[in-house]
């Protein structure tokens, strides 16, 4: 005998969180499925922590206008459940003429997304904001700022519980299928399988959204993407920063290069490289801390010897192999893969975490839900 719900949330993270508290808030009945022991404990708790202004991305893209309509709610919604969050701000750095040229197109992309307070800084004016940098020139961002990702998750939570939404953990969706009776759902729970029936169910399972799309047979393979893997580590600075804002070289492919975050405690960590990998490991290679060293120098030259530990890692869910250029959010409703009731998200790796709010609106959109915001 199967189990009816109105609506399915598959994985726990900050966008399916997201969306599982708009569904609720919407008035429906709402379960999250997650397979961990906990929520959050992938993609959204191994990346950055950075609130994105919306710079990078392609004009007109969906990263690009969720980034940018995310990040404004995000601080809005900081500001109302408390969560704890800076706008520190970043400086995106130019360490030759050439990058130089580059800042100029990365404003002017900018400003065509909406985001129109980045401002160009001479090399004095950029070492005056930090002294410790080297620097040929540099964009400053206001907009940018760091979030407990944590905290920010654990809100989402509550305000969907609050609605009526249930978490089930150490449930893992081992298929999906469509019927005339809605979607059907295989899920083994601490063990023992079960079926569960759905009007709609979303599949934000990140690393695992691509494969179990695949399980439902009324969707054509060819509407779905393939997965790739680039994995991100991050080294921990011994010692206190220098820095008071976030520092970014100008973007690598496939990356935003080697960047200083800070937590809000303010220590240092930097990171992500990019390394593609066929499987998902999380340890970090101590040996790469020669490329690191190397890179940040390019931009704080006074970096010490022996002063970065190995961190983390994060595992990006790419659509696109390696050397391919930068895919777009993918999120596809019935109007594209043709079932009723169900959203699939692909690819959603930064900014994902800013951009997960008008994420989750987009979401019941694509369902013809009426989102309370």
């Amino acid at each position: 005998m199967s189990l009816k719900v109105q609506a399915v949330v598959i994985g726990a993270g900050a966008v399916g969180l997201a969306c599982a508290r708009a569904l609720a808030q919407a008035g429906k009945e709402v379960m999250i499925l997650e397979r961990n022991s906990d929520f959050g404990l992938e993609t959204s708790a191994r990346n950055s922590e950075v609130i994105h202004a919306g710079i990078y991305y392609p004009p007109g893209s969906l990263k690009a206008k969720m980034c940018v309509q995310g990040r404004q709610r995000l601080y809005a919604f900081c500001q109302s459940h408390g969560v704890e969050h800076k706008r520190c701000g970043k400086l995106i750095v130019a360490t030759s003429e050439r990058q130089v040229s580059e800042l100029k197109n990365i404003q002017a992309r900018a400003l065509a997304n909406g985001v129109e307070d980045l401002k160009l800084l001479s090399a004095s004016q950029a070492m005056e904001l930090e002294p410790s940098l080297q620097a040929r020139a540099a964009l400053l961002s206001p907009s940018t700022g760091i979030i407990n990702g944590r905290a920010y998750m654990l809100a989402l939570l509550g305000d969907a519980e609050r609605h009526g939404a249930s978490l089930a953990l150490n449930s893992t969706v081992q298929s999906m299928q469509s019927n005339a009776q809605g979607l059907q759902l295989t899920v083994l729970c601490d063990g023992v399988e079960e079926t569960l029936l759905a009007d709609w169910v979303v599949n934000t399972a990140g690393h695992q959204a691509i494969a179990l799309a695949r399980t439902c047979t009324a969707i054509t393979p060819e509407k779905i993407p393939t997965a790739y893997l680039a994995k991100g580590n991050y080294f921990a600075l011994s010692g206190r920063s220098p820095f008071s804002r976030l520092i970014y070289p100008v973007p690598e492919p496939g990356g935003l290069g080697v960047h200083l975050t800070l937590d809000l405690g303010l220590q240092a960590r930097f990171g992500p490289d990019v390394e593609w990998v066929q499987s998902e490991d999380y340890s970090v290679d101590p040996q790469r801390a020669e490329v690191f060293y190397a890179a940040i120098r390019q931009y704080w030259p006074d970096l010490k010897d022996d002063a970065l530990q190995p961190a983390y890692a994060g595992i990006r869910p790419k659509t696109v192999p390696q050397g391919s250029p930068d895919a777009d959010f993918q999120l596809q409703g019935p109007d594209e893969h043709g079932v009723s009731g169900l959203v699939n998200f692909y690819g959603i790796e930064s900014p994902g975490l800013t951009s997960s709010l008008a994420l989750a609106d987009l979401m019941c959109e694509r369902l013809e839900i009426a989102s309370t915001v």
